[in-house]
């Protein structure tokens, strides 16, 4: 068996780290390509609707420098106000599902239109660490590509594993990338288990250009018996254009009797207010400009723990590169990489090797679900970190 691909070859200590996605900029229009509508319009213009895009090779002109790994990272690494934190420190069931909520919405980070992170390499890895959270990822399939993330809080007693599989789809004037799989988050000191999904991505085409996220989220915890539905949509707009891109709307309820607790309403890029239904209290459940503005880059802390598998050792090059604006460059140094990974899936192919994920076991059934669970009880400290 073959255990760990991206490992291949000598051990490496170059890192290219980049600012997060944020509210006030990080990857923004500083790294774009020149006439980036054009390009992109373009592409789209030689694919079929329908198509899974999973299966196009992106030019490195749309690519923003980081991994899909880092992206998925960051939503759980950095931020602003701790809202895992607050999570673990509920008094009751209920203020603690209405934590989880706010700290659901708190993984939504803003899209770049026209910009699409790297799909990370097979056994590719993101490894970092935030105080006493330690967050682990590793890419568990290339096609299709099926990223695992495990987080571990020693002191909140916390636990994450998401499994995330995107599935891009192209219907003429617009992209959605379906995020099929689960994330998990339990707070172990109270036994509690939540469940929920993740938005789509909608890039819009036409009329109007964008990227929004969209479609229902279901958050859940049999544990106490209590749930929530969410749905992220645009609000009424006039043949496409104007209204608000970034509306969140939903309640929490009790599972047996669907009784609605909390009515829960605004924009997950700005505030989220909570209606209690029975006395009509408003209060603010979530801020985002606490949440994921003046977010720090995480940093290179000790440079001979990184492992060759991490995603900004693999991609080092590559984000360099577009960092530099030298376009040509970048599309060598990715070619290169999907090169190799073309090489290795014919070897494997050839001998008839089975390669498996080094950090999670894998499961998925005949609907082409999957499954995927940490082989370790909690994840080490990591040698890229983030200040607190």
């Amino acid at each position: 068996m073959i255990q760990d691909e991206a490992a291949a070859g000598p051990r490496a200590t170059t890192a290219v780290l980049t600012p997060p996605l944020s509210l006030d900029g990080g990857l923004a229009a500083e790294h774009r390509p020149p006439n980036l509508l054009r390009r992109v319009l373009s592409f789209f213009g030689s694919v079929r609707p329908g198509s899974d895009l999973t299966q196009f090779q992106l030019p490195s002109l749309f690519n923003m420098p980081k991994s899909q790994l880092q992206c998925y990272g960051e939503a759980v690494y950095c931020f602003g106000e701790d809202y895992l934190n607050k999570c673990a420190k509920g008094k009751s069931s209920l203020e603690r599902f209405a934590s989880v909520v706010a700290w659901s919405i708190s993984t939504t980070r803003p899209a770049l239109f026209g910009q699409a992170p790297f799909n990370p390499i097979l056994g590719e890895t993101h490894h970092v660490s935030r105080g006493s959270l330690n967050v682990l990822l590793e890419q568990v399939s290339h096609h299709p590509p099926v990223s695992a993330l495990h987080a571990t809080d020693a002191k909140d007693n916390v636990e994450l594993i998401w499994c995330h599989k995107p599935v891009p789809r192209f219907h003429g004037a617009s992209v959605e990338a379906v995020i099929k799989g689960k994330r998990h988050l339990r707070l172990l000191k109270f036994g509690e288990n939540y469940e929920m999904d993740s938005p789509n991505l909608l890039i819009k085409l036409l009329p109007t250009t964008g990227a929004d996220w969209v479609g229902d989220v279901s958050i859940r915890c049999k544990d106490s018996g209590l749930e929530a539905d969410l749905c992220y949509y645009k609000s009424h707009a006039f043949l496409g254009f104007g209204g608000s891109s970034k509306s969140i709307r939903g309640k929490i309820f009790h599972s047996k009797t669907l009784k609605t607790i909390y009515e829960i309403d605004g924009q997950w890029d700005r505030i989220v207010k909570l209606k209690d239904v029975h006395s009509g209290e408003v209060t603010i459940l979530y801020d985002a400009k606490k949440a994921i503005s003046g977010l720090k880059t995480p940093i290179l802390q000790a440079p001979q723990n990184l492992w060759p598998t991490e995603s900004a050792t693999v991609w080092s090059e590559v984000s360099q590169a577009i960092l530099n604006k030298e376009w040509g460059k970048a599309s060598a140094a990715k070619q290169i990489i999907e090169e190799k990974q073309r090489k290795l899936q014919r070897e494997r192919k050839s001998s008839g090797e089975l390669w498996v994920p080094k950090h999670f076991t894998v499961t998925h059934t005949k609907e082409n679900e999957w499954d995927c669970s940490p082989l370790e009880q909690s994840v080490p400290p990591a040698p890229i970190i983030v200040h607190p």
